[in-house]
């Protein structure tokens, strides 16, 4: 590794299982000319930067659109094991000669958050397409850098919001835009904690994996299995808080940014404003008694260092004067809306409504689909067409901010104001200071 919508209202459900890989809620006019002309039977060549979790199921590309052709892993066991598995695969160590490869069309980056950014960034300055998986960056500031690499590029980028592409949320979706809730004056969702500080221990250092380039951007530190897989492979404290690299703050926003990029996702497309954020952000006091873990209370006087900020009620306000709140009285991966006409709960391929004086319709995703083929589908046909995918990147740019000013809101203990068009917050430079992490040398995003 080197260093350096308009949903149309008469859409009918047949018609969503025949576009679930088109763009429902907003479409677009095709951009730029494609580079490559692909014949019908032409499979796009797919390398992926990242094998571990995620990217197990990332592998699942329609096989009549992409071709898994490259890997690229800083755990060489782990290479070695898939390319057995995948015997066509050109195997590396480092994701730049994958990126200087003539034979790889596409990328998917499924690293850990703290390595989203800079491999985003050279696949599109390679002129390769790109699949980032959420969240997509690990500060605001990284997201901005992102966003302007892949327009100055033109190159066609998904982010792995893939109930974008659901058959289910796009009728719901549909459903919310075209009014029939009437006026929505609040949603609420999953709370979800922020990242603590690690306190792991040391263990030596597996035989085949690159740790310090790992480690990134971030300071090295000691190595410990319960911090190189992602949720520490199912362990938790004894209060319920899973280990891994997306509990702890160097590497990741937390479940925050983890489950709530899908959250604050379906919200904002919901709302109307998936190209921009709200305008006040803040933590709600909590009160004893009161204090949850993704929808777990928790016991005691002092459950975990920190726990009543890092846990707290976050909510947000946008320019329209909706409030959005983080208090576990909606459902994770998505929301509950309130309107003066009716309620509907919307979360990942299934929306429970109801409207006043009737009953309630439950609408779930037509079996048989596989949510992340079908998103992946998506992106591979938008890059023959060279159209704008259903999760462009400024979208998983503006769902991923909205939660990082949820971490930003605890971690200063205040109500913020956010400017969504500078993307910078109102005279607070305290506030200001996260919208970026120092890098270490050689590892810098830019």
């Amino acid at each position: 590794m080197k260093k350096k919508s308009n949903t149309p209202a008469t859409l009918t459900r047949r018609g969503f299982l025949k576009q679930s890989t088109t763009v429902l809620a907003s479409a677009a006019a095709p951009m730029i000319l494609p580079s490559t002309v692909w014949g019908a039977n032409e499979r796009i060549q797919v390398g992926y930067i990242g094998c571990g979790r995620r990217a197990g199921q990332l592998y699942a590309l329609p096989k009549e659109e992409g071709q898994l052709v490259a890997l690229s892993d800083l755990y060489r066991p782990r290479l070695e094991k898939l390319g057995k598995r995948f015997k066509d695969a050109t195997l590396y160590d480092d994701y730049n000669e994958m990126l200087a490869s003539d034979k790889v069309d596409a990328v998917v980056v499924a690293t850990p958050d703290h390595w989203h950014t800079r491999p985003s960034i050279d696949a599109c300055n390679a002129g390769k397409d790109l699949y980032t998986e959420k969240p997509l960056t690990l500060t605001i500031d990284e997201g901005k850098q992102l966003v302007e690499a892949v327009r100055k590029n033109k190159t066609i980028a998904q982010t792995g919001s893939q109930q974008r592409t659901m058959v289910a949320c796009n009728e719901g979706m549909a459903r919310i835009l075209k009014g029939e809730l009437g006026e929505i004056k609040t949603v609420h969702t999953a709370n979800l904690p922020s990242p603590w500080t690690r306190d792991l221990g040391e263990a030596p250092v597996p035989e085949g994996l690159n740790w310090d380039a790992w480690c990134g951007q971030t300071n090295v530190a000691p190595f410990h299995p319960d911090l190189f897989a992602p949720r520490g492979n199912g362990k938790s404290y004894e209060d319920g808080r899973p280990y891994g690299w997306i509990s702890y703050t160097p590497y990741s926003g937390g479940e925050m940014t983890g489950w709530g990029a899908h959250s604050l996702d379906m919200i904002h497309w919901g709302l109307g404003v998936s190209d921009s954020g709200p305008v006040e952000v803040w933590p709600e006091p909590v009160k004893s008694g009161e204090l949850s873990f993704q929808g777990r209370a928790l016991t005691g006087d002092n459950p975990w260092p920190e726990a009543a900020q890092l846990a707290c009620p976050v909510v947000f306000k946008y320019a329209s004067g909706i409030t959005v709140h983080l208090d576990g009285k909606g459902p994770a991966g998505g929301g509950a809306y309130m309107g003066s006409e009716g309620r509907m709960n919307i979360s990942r391929g299934v929306y429970e409504m109801k409207l006043n004086g009737g009953k309630k319709e439950r609408v779930d995703e037509p079996k048989g689909l596989n949510d992340t083929t079908e998103h992946l589908r998506n992106w591979l046909q938008c890059i023959r067409s060279r159209e704008t995918p259903n999760a462009e990147m400024n979208v998983g740019h503006r769902s991923t901010s909205a939660c990082h000013l949820g971490n930003i809101a605890r971690w200063c203990g205040r109500k913020l104001t956010w400017d969504p068009a500078k993307e910078e917050f109102v005279n607070d430079a305290e506030a200001n200071g996260y919208l970026k992490r120092d890098q270490r040398k050689g590892y810098e995003t830019v």
